[in-house]
């Protein structure tokens, strides 16, 4: 079991992580999932063409992708030194993605490009959250579904109206069965000043998750948001960040993101947006951080 995107060793979003899982069958792996109890249980087994596969679980069943999960794979795999420092290719439902190490432990995660995929409106949304229609609306900002491996509703608010959302469960599962998404990710930016770039809820319910900590999937989702909408990243000096900047004739732009506020476990995770092509259309995203080992559970199957 592994903390990740941590801070300084303190928060972050707990995972499950079971290595060797080839011989597992989807309902042992449903068992684990569920018995662990976490929002998502990765299962790490060998691939022919990839470095490894990853499957995710949560306890109601099988998604294509997590971010966090992922990161708690990868770190734990690098603690007990069965990967090195490096650059790595993960098989999972969505797609082939890769993974790099760096020498201290922290993991930073590809994404798959964004999908930009439907605009809603303030007013449907508002009697998910119960935020009033006219306060979204004064964000100026979209209410829209993206994905980069999966669909979350992005939903910005402005500064303190994130600890007042008021999540009607049911109206947002049967909203997300309606409109194909996981959950929604809803945001409040920072000053420009502040190191983190906005901080930010997830509400998953239809897989099972009332509200969780750290959402490295949804991250990477948020960031592509913000930068098709302007905001164009941190420039912050610090080690983990290096801020917007040019690469060639690509622009990298670099996202902060606090999260877990509202559930007193503060997480951070690290997103990168690089925009590249003779149009600017290309979007690549990464999202990165670091986790801590939490301990061991034996479940009998």
């Amino acid at each position: 079991m592994v903390n990740a995107f941590t801070v300084n060793r303190e928060g972050g979003n707990p995972a499950g992580v079971v290595l060797q899982a080839d011989g597992l069958s989807f309902n042992e792996k449903l068992k684990i999932a569920q018995t662990v109890g976490y929002s998502e249980t990765a299962f790490v087994s060998e691939d022919n063409n990839a470095d490894v596969e990853l499957s995710f679980f949560t306890v109601t069943g099988e998604v294509d992708f997590c971010g966090h999960a992922t990161l708690a794979a990868f770190s734990l795999m690098f603690q007990k030194g069965i990967l090195q420092e490096g650059d790595y290719t993960q098989r999972t439902k969505a797609g082939m993605l890769g993974v790099s190490i760096t020498n201290e432990g922290n993991v930073v995660m590809g994404q798959k490009p964004p999908e930009f995929i439907q605009n809603l409106t303030y007013e449907a949304v508002s009697e998910l959250i119960g935020i009033a229609p006219d306060i979204l609306a004064s964000t100026q900002l979209p209410v829209e579904i993206v994905s980069t491996g999966l669909p979350d509703i992005i939903v910005a608010l402005p500064r303190g109206y994130l600890d007042q959302i008021n999540l009607n469960a049911d109206k947002t599962i049967a909203f997300c069965h309606q409109f194909n998404a996981v959950g929604i990710h809803a945001f409040e930016l920072y000053e420009p000043s502040s190191y983190f770039t906005a901080s930010c809820r997830n509400f998953a319910p239809i897989l099972g998750i009332a509200e969780e900590s750290a959402t490295g999937s949804a991250s990477g989702a948020l960031a592509c948001y913000l930068e098709k909408h302007g905001f164009e990243g941190k420039s912050i000096k610090d080690k983990r960040i290096e801020g917007h900047e040019q690469s060639g004739s690509n622009s990298v732009f670099n996202y902060v993101f606090e999260q877990g506020r509202a559930m007193q476990c503060s997480s951070c995770i690290l997103a990168t947006v690089v925009v590249s092509g003779s149009d600017k259309k290309k979007l690549d995203v990464t999202v990165g951080g670091t986790a801590s080992f939490i301990g061991t559970k034996v479940i009998a199957l």
